[in-house]
């Protein structure tokens, strides 16, 4: 797995423990920071910080884009998995696109359901087809 794949999968570790938890997901990472060995790369940080910086916008997208999946209703590692997704797609202009929708894709082939490396895929490719209009 590339520097980045650890990235993103720490990222989605560490919301999905923060939301879990009812924590912030700041505290959660310097947690981990100080008291493991699992090292939080500057990319799963900038991930992070996005993600939490755009929460309310990703989350509104993924909620209107997903067709008849309200967000309480994903599972919670898959609705991590659409937010660093998300993030990288409509935030961060050095990946490209299909870029991260493949690397949601395969974290989600990796983490979640059988069912969940197709939505992941359909929800972004449709975020990714909507992006001139919603950033526009």
């Amino acid at each position: 797995m590339s520097a980045r794949g650890k990235a993103r999968r720490r990222a989605v570790e560490i919301l999905f423990e923060a939301e879990q938890r009812g924590q912030d997901a700041r505290e959660v990472m310097e947690r981990r920071r100080l008291h493991s060995d699992a090292l939080v790369s500057p990319y799963a940080e900038q991930l992070v910080h996005g993600v939490l910086m755009r929460r309310g916008e990703i989350d509104e997208y993924l909620e209107t884009y997903s067709q008849g999946w309200t967000l309480e209703r994903m599972p919670a590692v898959d609705r991590n998995v659409l937010r660093v997704g998300a993030w990288e797609l409509l935030y961060n202009e050095e990946v490209p696109d299909a870029v991260a929708v493949a690397e949601a894709v395969s974290l989600a082939r990796e983490l979640c359901g059988d069912e969940s490396p197709r939505f992941v895929n359909g929800l972004l490719g449709r975020l990714q087809q909507m992006k001139p209009t919603l950033l526009g």
